[in-house]
Parts: structure tokens; sequence; C-alpha cells
């Protein structure tokens, strides 16, 4: 006899799948339009409209407008997805209404992608198919021979590489699916037809019947769906996509954030029936603990220890709090994830209620995410409408119900017994631990917090189980990591790639290298208290243990790429000023520690800096790390701490030479007008806001030095390189 719980979830699966079915968007063309704060902000709401009244003056019935979340490749946005029944989905970058008016008439009316916007495409037509072989670093098949092997099939067959494109991927999260000897997953594009090959035989199968005739070779078809499939189904011709292994975010710009129906399509909230039909808590959390999932937060914890830690306790009052205070400068992934998947994050953290034993669960927002505020509410009453949260979940008899918190913008508040004060009215300020809030937290109770990409990743594990997960990541710690890829690197935006994977492959392949042609100087990690990884190890593998041996920490995923171009005083003392500026000023360490550090690099960048300074920044630097209350007190000085271990001679350089080799700090720098180069145009002197340029028209100008504030106008604007920054 089947359990409510199963039945429950079978009726809601069944009514969900007759109203998509009934919308047929299969056999629609799809606008898919992105619908998050950073979309917002590059125009995607003008571009929605601007394709409305395209489709309403057109009269067509057979094209829609699909809204999804953030793709994450935020350099490029607006991104624009055309899929037309039977073909490649195609992207197109940075949209506006003149572009519109031709995807419009050009693509979708007349069947001509415009290829000079298509995202990241430098062919002059799209290929009618595409196969993509799953090369995981952590696979063990045998993928990038097969695929070597196809591509010389394909030019000995005659088909030009126009047709056919072939690439390869990263993890497509199929490790637990259907096998037995190793063998190499291969995605078939447009058909979305997932293959398993392991010999030449099955290559030339793939050949023969697929290639040649258009049809699927169904021994070789996967009937299992591994998690990233539809993402890699339209975003799987993009380098910068296919080549990371989406878990938190697989499907940040496939569903539409609003819709629970979407959401359940893809098998939303499986995970929690499962969870309720089993009545086993200890189950969850010991899948959570094979997955080795360790807190996205920055402090790496294993997840499962947690929640058994706070559902040991005699109180039975207990919470569970998803900490979406993300306060890094430069990193916006919880912000992603609560737009663009926000049921996803409800349902994580629903099983987390009931794996400890709560009754009530806390987001914990800041209130600069208001788009994320509004997601999330909607979904917490959507839940609540369909029997999805509240007194009787799916009529399992479990209650538990979500309310929204918002936080003020305190960057401590990200610490976790910071943000407990915080949700109780107090100020913002972290205790001493132990105890620890799984043993007395909000209001004195067992508490567990997690942060945003945590929850992100429960469903996930308990549907493919913590086994399939904790075979993507590394021995100690399993699964994906996201990182806000920012800095001097070409393609910016969200990164999840498994953990082990090396900074390069993020930073070159991924991310396409320096931009601007520059040598890679260093990579910074986990925020303002993380510290600077220098070039030399860009091979290093990214995890808790590895960053923290090199000086940095994993942080909650910030990565900030820095060229030959950045002054590494200057970007010490820039996050140095950050956390002095955030510091909450209740222990004397940080307070007073941040404070003088600060002070002893701004007098190196102002070029007062004498030796001895070196060794009074690492003392005391050395004592905040000892001594300071919290975990961002302690993490503090990394910025400074590994600055002066991997690029002491620049600090020597400002010392000792009043010289910044970067061109970066101001107090060192001297711009000078060449006699030879100049030819009294003027330019410089008209844009020199302090006027201390003199010289005649068609004569050589001079500079006063005394009165010049070095703000570099000059310089930026002289046509004839006749001004020297030195």
């Amino acid at each position: 006899m089947s359990l409510p719980v199963r039945d429950f979830y079978r009726s809601m699966a069944d009514r969900v799948g007759q109203t998509l079915a009934e919308r047929d968007l299969g056999n629609k063309i799809l606008i898919q339009v992105g619908s998050a704060t950073c979309e917002h902000a590059a125009g995607s709401q003008a571009v929605a409209e601007e394709f409305l009244r395209h489709i309403r003056a057109s009269g067509r019935k057979d094209v829609v407008i699909h809204r999804t979340g953030c793709t994450g490749r935020c350099s490029r946005e607006p991104i624009v997805g055309i899929q037309v029944p039977g073909q490649i989905p195609v992207k197109y970058e940075r949209v506006n209404r003149d572009l519109v008016h031709r995807i419009f008439t050009e693509h979708v009316q007349g069947g001509v992608a415009v290829m000079k916007h298509v995202l990241d495409h430098s062919t002059e037509v799209l290929p009618e198919r595409e196969f993509l072989f799953c090369e995981g670093s952590r696979c063990q098949g045998p993928g990038p021979g097969l695929r070597d092997r196809f591509m010389a099939m394909l030019e000995a067959r005659g088909i030009e590489p126009h047709r056919v494109h072939v690439a390869a991927a990263s993890c497509f999260g199929g490790c637990s699916l259907s096998g037995g000897s190793p063998a190499t997953y291969v995605l078939a594009r447009p058909e979305k037809v997932l293959y398993r090959v392991a010999s030449e035989e099955d290559l030339t199968a793939l050949l023969d019947l697929h290639v040649l005739e258009g049809r699927v070779v169904e021994r070789l078809r996967v009937q299992e769906e591994p998690i990233a499939l539809e993402f890699l189904e339209r975003y799987g011709d993009v380098a910068f996509f296919n080549r990371q292994s989406r878990i938190a975010l697989r499907n940040a710009g496939v569903v539409d954030p609003d819709s629970l129906d979407e959401y359940i399509g893809f098998d939303g909230f499986k995970a929690l029936s499962e969870v309720l039909a089993r009545r086993d808590p200890d189950w969850v959390i010991s899948e959570l603990t094979k997955a080795r999932l360790r807190g996205r937060g920055g402090g790496g914890f294993l997840t499962g220890t947690k929640w058994t830690l706070a559902r040991k306790q005699a109180d039975t009052t207990r919470f569970i709090i998803c900490n979406g205070d993300e306060g890094d400068p430069g990193a916006f992934m919880d912000r992603s994830m609560l737009e663009s998947d926000p049921f996803n994050i409800v349902e994580g953290m629903i099983i987390g209620g009931y794996a400890i034993g709560a009754q009530k669960g806390f987001f914990y927002i800041r209130a600069e995410y208001p788009l994320a505020i509004k997601r999330i509410q909607h979904a917490i009453d959507t839940c609540r409408a369909n029997g999805l949260l509240g007194q009787d979940i799916m009529g399992s008899g479990f209650g538990f119900d979500l309310e929204i918190r918002l936080g003020a913008g305190a960057f401590v508040c990200g610490e976790e017994t910071a943000l407990i004060r915080s949700i109780e009215g107090e100020r913002g300020q972290p205790k001493v631990r132990p105890p620890y809030p799984t043993d007395r937290g909000l209001w004195g109770h067992p508490t567990c917090i997690n942060n945003v990409e945590t929850f992100a990743n429960v469903s996930a594990i308990l549907r493919y189980s913590g086994d399939w997960y904790a075979r993507i990541g590394t021995e100690k710690s399993g699964g994906t990591k996201v990182f806000a890829l920012a800095g001097k690197v070409k393609h910016t935006g969200l990164v999840e790639v498994p953990l082990g994977t090396t900074l390069s492959r993020v930073v070159n392949d991924i991310g396409g290298g320096v931009s601007g042609g520059k040598q890679l100087k260093a990579i910074q990690t986990g925020g303002p208290a993380g510290g600077f990884i220098p070039a030399s190890m860009q091979d290093m593998e990214v995890d808790f243990e590895p960053l923290q041996k090199a000086g940095s920490i994993m942080g909650s995923g910030g990565m900030i790429v820095l060229s030959e171009d950045d002054c590494m005083v200057d970007i010490a003392k820039f996050y140095m000023a950050f956390s002095q500026e955030e510091s909450c000023g209740k222990c004397t360490p940080c307070r007073e520690g941040t404070t003088r550090i600060l002070e002893i690099l701004e007098r190196i960048t102002q070029g007062k800096g004498v030796v001895e300074d070196l060794d009074k920044l690492h003392r005391l630097s050395r004592l905040c790390q000892r001594t300071s209350l919290c975990g961002l007190g302690r993490a503090a000085p990394n910025p400074v701490l590994s600055s002066l271990k991997h690029f002491r001679e620049e600090f020597l350089a400002h010392i000792v030479d009043k010289h910044c080799p970067a061109k970066k700090c101001v107090a060192l720098i001297r711009y000078e007008i060449n006699a030879e180069k100049c030819i009294g145009c003027t330019i410089c002197d008209r844009n020199c806001p302090v006027e201390c340029i003199t010289g005649n028209r068609k004569e050589a100008h001079v500079i006063d030095q005394a009165a010049c504030i070095k703000c570099g106008n000059c310089f930026d604007v002289c046509k004839f390189a006749a001004i020297d920054r030195v």
C-alpha cells in the first residue's frame, strides 16, 4: 500500500505534467530572457517588453517569452536564448532594443541566426548537430581518446565541422547512471539524447545511425537523466558553461524562478517526498555524511556532522537558519541562487528542518537584495498554499514553516553567532564559543546555520545519493563549489566546478585567461579575508585545506584575478580598509589591530614607510589572527600576510625605492611631459582640474609638480603619448 506522502507527490507531479503538456512549449519557439538583479541592471526587462511587442505585432501564437533566472555570464548580459524546435538553442549576448528587432525578424521569423551577436561564436553558421563528450576530471572513462577518435572518423567520412560540432564538457553528473565498465557519456544536441559509449564500435554506430541517418541509437541510449542534462542542452555549445559541473546552479537559467510547476517538472520536491516517506531523519544525515558535503559559507564544517550535533540535543525546540547575508565584495553566488532557483533552497531548508527535528526555519537575507527577498517570499507563500509548508507537509504529519528576517548590511552578521543576535533583535556582534549554536543558539535553543549554497545541494544529494556526490569532489570534500569569478579576467561570472579543480582551469579554461593580454599575477580567494595565491601556484587544487595551507581560505566563493597592473600593497590595503570598516568593535585585537595595520599600509603606499614596518605588519597580523574573538577577525590579516609572503619585493620597492612597480599608488606617481613628443595641442591643459599645466599653443607644455594632484587626466586624454607616468 502506497504511503500518503508518495500519493501526494504523485498527484502533484501528475497535475504539473498535465499543465506543462497543455502549454506545449516543446513545439513552440521560446525566447528565453534572463530575470535577475544583474540582468535587470543590464536592461533585460526592456528587452523582454520589446520582444513582446514584436510577438503581438506579428500575430504569432507559436512564439512565447520564457523568463528564467541568471545564467551567471555577467559580462555579456542581457543574454537572450532562442529555442526553435529541432534546432540547437542559440544564445545572444548584450541584447538591446535594436538587436531585438534583428533577432526577431531574421532568426525567429526568417530562420537565420544573427551570427555576429551569438554568444562566444566565431563561425559563420551554426552546426546542425553537436556531440558533447563528458570529460570530468574525476571520471575514469576514456573520454578524450574517444572524442579524438570520433572527430577523426567524421573527417574521414568527409563530414564538415560546420555540420557536426564535437566538444569536450566537464562532469555531467552521470556517475550514478547505468553502466559497468569504464565509459563516456555523450550528449547529442539538438535531439537531447544521452549516450553511453565505451568503444570504437559504439562510435561507429553513432556516426552511421545518428549522424548520417538521423536515428537514435537505442542500445547506447541512457534512460536516466543526469542532473545537468537540461542545462547542458541549452548552454552546452558555450565553453564558459560546458566546462562547468552544475549541481547547485543546475536550474539557474533553466526554470522560471516564480513557477512551482516548472520546478516540479524538473523533479522538484521529489527528494523531500522520499525523505518524508522514509520517515527516517538518520538516513538523511547519513547521505549527507557520505556525500562529504562541507559548509559552503567558508568554514568547511561537515554538514552531516553539524546536523547530527543539533539532532542529538535534549532540547526538542530547534531552529534551522539559511545564511543569505552575503557581504564579500564581488561575491554574488547566494543572491543568484536565491533569485534564480528559490524553490530549491526552500526544499533544502525543509529537508534540513526534518533531519534535525526543527519546527521553524529562518532565511536571513540582507535587505540590499530586494529581488531575492521577493522571490523567496513568493516561494514560501506558494509552498504553504500547496501543502509543502505548514502543519502537515505532504500529508506526512511533519510540521515546519519558514520566515524571512532582513539584515542591515553588517558584514559581521555573516558570522553565525552575530547573525543569531541580529535575528533576536540584538546588536550583531559575535559571542564567545563554546557553546556552539548547535548546543545553544537562537533564543537559547539548538540551531543549525548553513549558507544558501549548502542548502542548494541537499535535494540533489538525496535524489542521486551521497556516494554519487562524493565521487565528484575530492577525498575530503564532496561535490562542487560555486565561485564568483571577477577581476582582470576575460569572462567574469558565476562558475561551478568540482572541488579539486585547479585554479588555472577556472581562470584560463573557463574564464578565458587574463584580459588585455596581461600576465597573471595572483588569484585572490575567500573575499576580503582571503589571501593571494601567486601565479606560480595556479596549478594548485581548489579545496579547503590546500587554500588554507597557501595562506588563503575558501570563503563563500569570491575569486578575484589580478594582473601585472595590480599593486599588491594597494590591494592588501583595500581589503584591510574593508575589514577595519566592518569590524564590530567588540574585541580589541580586531578593532585596534586592523586599524593599526591599515595605518602602516597607508604609510607605505604614500612613500612614508620604513623597513621596520614589515616586521610590525607581520607581528600585528599574527596577533590579530591568534586573539580575535570571531573567525572574521582572525581571517582579516590574510591578505596582508599572504602578500608579505609572496610579494615582499613590492613592499620593499615602495619603502626603499619609493616606487610602485604597478604604478597604482598615487603618492608615488609623477606625471611628466616629454618635450620631444608634445605638440602643444593644449588638451592636457584644458582637462587639468587644478590648472597646473602651462605652455603656449604649439609649444611643449610643463607640469607644475608642486600643484599636481596626480589625478591622471592629462595622461588619459593625451593623444600623442607625450605624457609619461613615472
